[in-house]
């Protein structure tokens, strides 16, 4: 029997503790395991970089809800990337990149692997024939965020999946800002998912984490091998915090998205807002692709104002309810100046962001509260 998304999220991978009957997982809290004899492992765990079974019952959760052959849980999104990277990829080989990527990633391209010999190309996703022209027989990754973050750009899986695979290259999908309820790459053809569990599937702002997701059982292995030698894997409580997380998932993302539809027609309507940056309205140039991929178009909502950076920094700076902070998918809603936030390193490259660009992540507190915050903050 197949079941729904939400049951994955709340059983997979958790089934009832054996001894006591307890339905959440334990926390296992121990760094080793008695043995039963010189290599004689008790259900496989020796030492807990290696695996540990708060965070099998995580991985197994993440891989059915990404409908993928094997997860990984890791310390954070960036420690997946890194892992993912150096598993994949080795020096002198190439690796396309979103326009407008997530200043974190663009980092460690720039700052980290580009100084291990692995080159990269900034390319907009949504243009296909840039991306083919950009591809060479060293392309060995192509890697989709959609939406991007923070310009909310679509680009369409399945058709870059096509490219990537005719080219002898992996498609990987940073999943972070649709979730898994709301996107599934893998079933559009993806070889790895990635995300930032810190966002949207822990979901409460209280742990940092991150994952990878693998369509195949080989590659799986892989990573797997890769993360246990390089060890940025996720401790105990973290991975218990996430899972606690992933049960309430979908229902989260319903009023995420509801949320951000109430604050995206308030924006519309305001004077000082210029352009509103959201894949749910029809004139967005990535609209038709989202609706097809998608099953809504997420809470995350950008914007620029009149006035430049001072007037977006004002704005920031005068909200109230929405916190000034960076992160994101948290049940509170946040607000932030990418600019001089979350992608300030990127500032001075091709991916920098517009100075008058301000980003939310829209929460699922009561959309009238947001709304009336919002009025007051845009002054």
């Amino acid at each position: 029997m197949s079941n729904g998304f939400e049951t994955l999220a709340i059983h997979a991978g958790q089934e009832p503790d054996p001894l006591t009957g307890a339905v959440v997982p334990p926390i296992y809290a121990t760094s080793t395991y008695k043995q039963d004899g010189v290599g004689g492992l008790r259900s496989g765990y020796e030492y807990s970089r290696s695996a540990n079974p708060t965070r099998t019952a995580l991985e197994a959760a993440l891989a059915a809800v990404e409908g993928g052959a094997r997860g990984l849980a890791f310390a954070s999104g960036l420690a997946a990337e890194d892992t993912l990277l150096r598993t994949v990829c080795k020096p002198q080989d190439h690796v396309i990149i979103p326009g407008d990527a997530y200043g974190g990633t663009y980092r460690l391209f720039s700052k980290v692997h580009e100084r291990w010999g692995l080159h990269y190309d900034p390319v907009p996703l949504h243009d296909l024939d840039a991306v083919a022209t950009a591809m060479t027989q060293k392309t060995r990754v192509v890697w989709v965020e959609t939406p991007t973050n923070p310009l909310l750009g679509i680009a369409d899986i399945a058709a870059l999946a096509q490219l990537a695979h005719d080219n002898g290259a992996l498609l990987v999908v940073d999943n972070t800002f649709a979730s898994p309820y709301l996107q599934q790459p893998l079933a559009l053809g993806a070889d790895v998912v990635v995300h930032s569990t810190t966002k949207y599937v822990g979901g409460h702002s209280d742990v940092v984490g991150g994952a990878l997701v693998a369509a195949d059982a080989g590659l799986g292995e892989e990573l797997a091998f890769h993360q246990n030698s390089i060890g940025g894997v996720a401790g105990p409580f973290d991975a218990w915090l996430t899972l606690r997380g992933l049960k309430t998932l979908g229902v989260r993302m319903d009023r995420h998205c509801a949320n951000a539809e109430r604050v995206v027609d308030l924006l519309l309507s305001h004077p000082k807002v210029t352009e509103v940056l959201y894949p749910g309205l029809p004139d967005h140039p990535g609209h038709v692709v989202a609706s097809k991929q998608m099953r809504r178009f997420g809470g995350m909502v950008s914007f620029r104002v009149a006035g430049g950076e001072a007037e977006a920094v004002a704005v920031c700076d005068r909200a109230k309810l929405f916190t000034l902070g960076e992160s994101l998918g948290g049940v509170e809603s946040l607000i932030e100046h990418p600019g001089r936030m979350t992608h300030a390193s990127a500032a001075g490259s091709p991916l920098e962001v517009p100075a008058d660009l301000v980003r939310l992540s829209v929460g699922i507190e009561t959309a009238d509260d947001l709304l009336a915050d919002l009025t007051q903050a845009l002054g």
